[in-house]
């Protein structure tokens, strides 16, 4: 596996979770919460491409529980197009199915509000999207 940080998105109409590897891709962690629809977001990552130079970045893909795209695909799709005019590492849909939800179901095991959790729920599913990624990549011949 090529040596280099990772980032994955978890994209959604309010806020897009962030989640970073280190160089050797033995942690995910998160990293921040952007607005989806700050003005600023195009200059955010930019920002966040140049202080971490990501080899591959990752963004979650919608799905249904039958595996068949999720409503917001499009939406995904534009982003993506956002961050490929940003960079030119290769981007990467995952699959995200139960991502958020597992997220969310341990910030309530860890006595964390809805609340006090949502912007940490989105960086934990983008930390979920990396660490699934990475595995996949790993296990590529």
């Amino acid at each position: 596996m090529q040596r280099g940080r990772r980032i994955a998105f978890d994209y959604g109409d309010v806020r897009i979770g962030v989640a970073l590897s280190d160089p050797d891709s033995i942690l995910a962690s998160p990293l921040t919460t952007l607005v989806s629809t700050d003005k600023k977001l195009a200059q955010s990552l930019t920002k966040i491409f140049e202080e971490y130079e990501p080899i591959t970045i990752y963004v979650g893909k919608p799905s249904n529980m039958d595996g068949s795209s999720g409503p917001a695909i499009e939406k995904v799709k534009a982003f993506c197009a956002l961050l490929a005019s940003l960079t030119q590492a290769p981007i990467e849909l995952i699959d995200e199915r139960l991502s958020t939800v597992s997220a969310a179901r341990d910030m309530r095991s860890s006595g964390i509000n809805a609340k006090e959790a949502k912007s940490r729920i989105d960086q934990a599913a983008a930390v979920a999207i990396l660490e699934f990624a990475i595995s996949i990549e790993k296990n590529r011949p």
